[in-house]
């Protein structure tokens, strides 16, 4: 598993709201996440930009269910 770090550098997408909602989970949540999740995250990382936007802040949502929950639970986290 990546460090936290390097995980926040991937974090920074260039887009203002890509980078508030990752790094916002990665420092409010990954710690606490279940492996599970964690290796999720990591998954999520690894999508395109344009994908995230998508995926963060439009109507789209990726194949993979647990992705999509992962995804449905930085959308609608009154904490991020």
């Amino acid at each position: 598993m990546e460090s936290v770090a390097k995980l926040k550098w991937r974090c920074r997408r260039g887009t203002k709201e890509l980078d508030f909602l990752l790094e916002s989970y990665l420092d409010v949540y990954y710690a606490q996440a279940e492996l599970a999740e964690q290796v999720l995250f990591v998954e999520l990382l690894g999508f395109q930009d344009n994908q995230l936007i998508w995926f963060l802040l439009g109507e789209e949502l990726p194949d993979a269910q647990g992705l999509q929950a992962l995804v449905k639970k930085i959308r609608t986290n009154p904490n991020l």
